[in-house]
């Protein structure tokens, strides 16, 4: 399971982020063509951020649909595979997106002094 690795760079990246302040929530994108499976990094977040900044952070995952460009006709397709058939006929796809693993956006407690 890749995503247990996944999950302790992510958490290490919002560690370093969070300068030691509190995280309350977390956002990722994970794109449907990634090969990332978003259930095993909701299970390996609970445990990556036992006893860190983000232990008891809410882990909130937006996944983006995969879409390709057709070379061919410049037409533009949803995919559920990193490949496909145009309507055209052509299966030369640019991948637009659904690729993508990104910390999108990191909340943090503010501490009123």
């Amino acid at each position: 399971m890749h995503e247990f690795g996944i999950t302790q760079n992510i958490v290490a990246i919002v560690t370093e982020h969070a300068k030691g302040a509190k995280v309350q929530r977390v956002l990722l994108e994970i794109g449907k063509l990634s090969a990332i499976m978003p259930d095993a990094i909701r299970f390996c977040f609970d445990i990556c951020t036992q006893g860190t900044v983000l232990e008891g952070a809410t882990l909130e995952i937006l996944e983006i649909p995969g879409l390709g460009r057709c070379r061919q006709c410049g037409g533009e397709i949803y995919l559920d595979k990193p490949f496909g058939i145009c309507n055209c006929g052509s299966v030369q796809l640019d991948l637009i997106t659904g690729e993508e693993l990104k910390i999108k956006e990191i909340e943090i407690e503010e501490l009123c002094v």
